[in-house]
């Protein structure tokens, strides 16, 4: 079995638009949250702050647990983990180079993005906007006992939504 793939995200709004990047992943042009892997010695908090900058030129501050969700992918069942995270902008770079593979950063609603469903790098990108909207917020608090998150994926697993 493969090695979960453990990363973080935002969930940007503004004026109802969200914060979305268009990036190629396995050859295909995907939409998909801001955010990416933790580096060693990050809070998840951390991490989203740094991947914000580098794929959208965004500076943010972290704000509340959304949630947690781990997606398997039907065919080859590798294991998704991903932490989301409520973000507010604080400032746009337009000039700030984006990460390689990033095509380009787009302001969405939420119409436009279940427009282009199919195009959505996993079905979490969907559901943690849905979370959003409802109001859904978790603690955060467990992963004070549980650092670095890298060594405790299966803990993290065991408070995730499957989506």
């Amino acid at each position: 079995m493969q090695p979960t793939d453990l990363t973080v995200s935002a969930v940007i709004e503004r004026d109802g638009q969200y914060l979305m990047v268009e990036e190629i992943t396995s050859g295909a042009v995907v939409l998909n949250q801001p955010g990416g892997h933790l580096e060693t010695g990050e809070s998840p908090e951390e991490a989203v702050i740094r991947e914000v900058l580098e794929e959208t030129g965004c500076d943010v501050a972290c704000g509340e647990l959304v949630g947690i969700y781990l997606w398997i992918h039907p065919q080859s069942r590798q294991q998704f983990l991903r932490i989301v995270y409520v973000a507010s902008l604080l400032n746009e770079d337009e000039s700030r180079p984006l990460d390689d593979g990033i095509i380009a950063k787009r302001w969405l609603s939420r119409a436009d993005i279940e427009y282009r469903r199919q195009s959505l790098r996993t079905p979490i990108v969907q559901r943690c906007i849905l979370d959003f909207e409802a109001g859904r917020r978790q603690s955060d608090v467990l992963f004070s006992d549980m650092l670095p998150l890298q060594h405790n994926v299966h803990a993290v697993i065991a408070s995730a939504d499957l989506v």
